[in-house]
C-alpha cells in the first residue's frame, strides 16, 4: 500500500525538526538573504510547521543581529517555532559575562541559544589552541550562563563523528561539560560530511546507550548521504534532527529538510508536523527556492517536479491499472501530483494517461493514441522532445484525435523573412516581415528586434494585435537552444540541427498561466518559428476555451 501521512497528535518536544536554512543554509555559494528575505524564510518555515527556526549568528554578522533585532520588535510573530539564536562558547581565557560573542547572544532576546564547540581533540588544540580542560570549561561556562538568564540551550558538537573516532574519551567529556551544565539536546555533528549511515548510526546508538544525553544529528551531504545519515541518526535514538530548506547549504549542502522530513513521517510514521502542514512541503519548497533566486530542482525527493514524474511505457502501463504499483506514496499527501511524459519511451498507456491530464479522452480513439505514438517516436529519432514542452503535446493529441477542429493558427503564413544587420557602431539589428492572411484579410507587418526571435515575435504581434487584441496579455517569457548531434552517419556537423523551447506567459486575470512549446529545424529561424506558432495556436485556443478548463 501506498503510504501517506500518518495521523495523530504531533510529537511536539519529544522530537525536534530543527531548520537552519538562514544560517547554515546561507552559507551556500550563490546564496544572499537580505534581513527582508530571511524574515520571509522564517516565516514561510513557521506556517510549515518546524520547531525550531535558527535565524543566524547575532554579533557576528550585521545582517544576522539586525534580524533579530526587527523580530523582537515584533516583525515576526511565530506560531509554531521558537527562534533561535546560533553563537559559539567564550573563548578561552576570557570570562563568560565579558565575551561580546555571548552577549550578542543575549542581546538577540532569542529564547532558545544553540552553542557551536569543538569536540574532535585535534580541532581543540590545533584550531583554538588551548586544551581539552579548558575547552570544556569554555563549554559549560557558557552553557551555565545562558541558562541563568533563562535560555534554554543546544549544543553543537562540531566535527563529533570524526572526534569520537580519534579520541571518544574527548568528545564524550565535551558532551558532558555541556549537558551537566543544563543543556537540553547534544547535538552530534557530522561537519565534514564524511560518514556513511551504517557507521554513524552505530556511533549515534553506542553515545546513547553510554550518556543517557537526549541527542540530536546535524550532517552535511559531501558524501551525498546527509538525509539517509539522518533518518539512520534517527532510528538509532536521536530525537532532534537539524536540516535546511531543500539541502542548501556549504560545500555539497545539508540534509534536506523536505526529504527528510518526509522519511521521518511517511516511511516511520512520525507526525512530526502539525495535523495539515505535510501537504505543504511542495509549496514551502518552491517558495524558499524562489527567494533564494535558486532554480527549484526538478528531481528533488518529494517535493520535486518530476519526483513522481514517470517516463517509461511499462511504468505507464501499471499506473493506468493503479498508480500505487509505481509509486512509493500518494504525491498529493506532500502537494505534489504524478506527471506521465510522453516520449519515445511511451506506449498507449502513456499516451492515454497525459491525455487526461489535459482533459481529453484518448481511450475511446484507439486510432489517434496510434498516431500519437507512431508520431511521437518518429519526431523524437529527429531531434524533437515533449517532455518539457506539454503545449505542442497537448496541440499534437488534439489534432489526432479530430482533424476537423484540430486548433489551428489564427493566421494563414504567405511567408516571413529576417535579414540581421550591423551597423558600423557595432548595433546589431534584426528585423523581419511577415506576410500572412488574418481574419480573410492579407496583412504585412516589419517590425525590429535585437535578435532574429524577437524580430519575427514582434512582426507577428503587430500582424495580428488588431484581430488578436488578448497578444497584449501573452509574452515571449523564456527562449532555450539546443544545437543537437548531427544524424548518426552523416558524416559532417553541417548536418546537425537546432531544437529551440518557447515559454509563453499569460499575466493577471482568470487565464493567468505559462505554457512551452518545441520546434526543431536544421534552420535556427525556423525552429524558432514552429515553436512560435505551436505558442500562438495554444494561446488562441487557450482564448476560446471555457475558464474552468484553461491551464
Amino acid at each position: 500500500m501506498s503510504r501517506t501521512a500518518p495521523t495523530g497528535t504531533p510529537l511536539g518536544d519529544a522530537f525536534h525538526v530543527y531548520d537552519t536554512t538562514l544560517r547554515d543554509g546561507a552559507q551556500r555559494e550563490g546564496i544572499s538573504y537580505s534581513v527582508a528575505d530571511k524574515l520571509a524564510v522564517a516565516r514561510h518555515l513557521d506556517a510549515l510547521g518546524v520547531g525550531f527556526i535558527e535565524g543566524g549568528w547575532p554579533g557576528a554578522l550585521p545582517k544576522d543581529t539586525e534580524f533579530f533585532a526587527r523580530a523582537a520588535a515584533g516583525e515576526l510573530q511565530l506560531r509554531h517555532a521558537a527562534l533561535v539564536a546560533f553563537g559559539a562558547t567564550r573563548k578561552a581565557g576570557v570570562r563568560t559575562e565579558d565575551d561580546p560573542q555571548v552577549r550578542a547572544l543575549l542581546a538577540s532576546e532569542a529564547r532558545v541559544v544553540t552553542l557551536v564547540a569543538k569536540s574532535d581533540r585535534r580541532h581543540i588544540e590545533r584550531a583554538l589552541r588551548t586544551d581539552v580542560v579548558e575547552n570544556c570549561a569554555m563549554v559549560a561556562d557558557t552553557v551555565a550562563l545562558l541558562r541563568a538568564e533563562g535560555r534554554r540551550v543546544f549544543l553543537d558538537a562540531e566535527h563529533f563523528f570524526d572526534g569520537f573516532q580519534f579520541d571518544p574519551d574527548t568528545a564524550l567529556r565535551v558532551l558532558d561539560a555541556a549537558m551537566t551544565a543544563g543543556a537540553d539536546v547534544a547535538v552530534l555533528c557530522d561537519t565534514n560530511g564524511g560518514m556513511l549511515p551504517l557507521r554513524l548510526a552505530e556511533i549515534v546508538g553506542e553515545v546513547a546507550d553510554l550518556t543517557g544525553f537526549r541527542l540530536g544529528i546535524h550532517c552535511q551531504d559531501d558524501t551525498g548521504c546527509a538525509v539517509a545519515n539522518s533518518v539512520a541518526a534517527v532510528q538509532a535514538g536521536a530525537s532532534h534532527v537539524q536540516c535546511t530548506a531543500n539541502g542548501y547549504g556549504e560545500r555539497a549542502g545539508n540534509a534536506d529538510l523536505f526529504a527528510v522530513v518526509g522519511n521521518l513521517v511517511t516511511k516511520l510514521d512520525m507526525p512530526v508536523l502539525p495535523d495539515g502542514a505535510f501537504a505543504e512541503l511542495t509549496r514551502t519548497s518552491h517558495a524558499l527556492a524562489e527567494i533564494a533566486n535558486i532554480a527549484p530542482d526538478t528531481h528533488q525527493a518529494y517535493v520535486g517536479a518530476s519526483a513522481f514524474a514517470h517516463k517509461a511505457g511499462l511504468h505507464a502501463s501499471a499506473i493506468k491499472v493503479d498508480p500505487e504499483l509505481y509509486n512509493h506514496m500518494d504525491p498529493t499527501v506532500v502537494g505534489n501530483g504524478q506527471r506521465v511524459l510522453v516520449t519515445e519511451m511511451a506506449g498507449r498507456a502513456s499516451v492515454e494517461l497525459k491525455g487526461i491530464e489535459f482533459g481529453l479522452d484518448l481511450a475511446g480513439h484507439p486510432a489517434a493514441v496510434s498516431s500519437v505514438v507512431a508520431t511521437v517516436k518518429e519526431r523524437e529519432a529527429n531531434g524533437w522532445s515533449f517532455e518539457a514542452a506539454e503545449a505542442s503535446l497537448e496541440l499534437l493529441m488534439r489534432s489526432a484525435m479530430d482533424p476537423e477542429s484540430a486548433p489551428v493558427p489564427p493566421f494563414t503564413l504567405e511567408s516571413y523573412r529576417v535579414i540581421v544587420e550591423r551597423r558600423a557602431d557595432g548595433e546589431v539589428i534584426a528585423e523581419a516581415t511577415v506576410k500572412m492572411v488574418v481574419d480573410g484579410r492579407r496583412v504585412i507587418a516589419t517590425e525590429e528586434g535585437n535578435g532574429p526571435v524577437n524580430a519575427l515575435d514582434a512582426a507577428l504581434r503587430a500582424a495580428l494585435s488588431p484581430s488578436c487584441p488578448w497578444l497584449d496579455g501573452v509574452e515571449l517569457s523564456d527562449y532555450k537552444v539546443r544545437i543537437l548531434n548531427p544524424r548518426r552517419g552523416s558524416g559532417h556537423g553541417t548536418d546537425a540541427v537546432t531544437r529551440v523551447l518557447v515559454e509563453s506567459t499569460e499575466h493577471g486575470g482568470d487565464r493567468a498561466g505559462s505554457w512551452t512549446t518545441v520546434g526543431v529545424h536544421g534552420n535556427v529561424v525556423e525552429a524558432s518559428w514552429l515553436a512560435l506558432v505551436d505558442a500562438l495556436t495554444f494561446a488562441s485556443m487557450r482564448q476560446r476555451a471555457p475558464l474552468t478548463a484553461v491551464r
